[in-house]
């Protein structure tokens, strides 16, 4: 008989420890083997989603600063001009 457990239970998982108010800990303690997956489910989703944003955010910026960089060559700017604007004191 072959075992049909879900692509996230084949998946590594390691353990981590977060601070939460006393309160949390406790209901999080008290609940069920099912319930304390379905948490750690939703702090996955949470913590893959605000790792997304940031790498989306990162890209996004070095897209529009190639598109700036482009566009300064297309009207002229030389790395010699560059240089000497970022030298500049003034």
């Amino acid at each position: 008989m072959k075992d049909y457990r879900s692509k996230q239970n084949m998946i590594a998982k390691e353990e981590i420890t977060i601070k939460v108010p006393s309160e949390v800990a406790e209901a999080y303690r008290n609940a069920t083997e099912e319930e304390q997956e379905q948490i750690a489910a939703r702090i996955t989703v949470l913590l893959k989603s605000s790792m997304t944003s940031k790498q989306e955010a990162i890209a996004k910026l070095r897209q529009t600063m190639d598109e700036i960089g482009t566009k300064a060559v297309q009207r002229g700017l030389t790395p010699e001009m560059l240089e000497s604007i970022l030298n500049n004191d003034e």
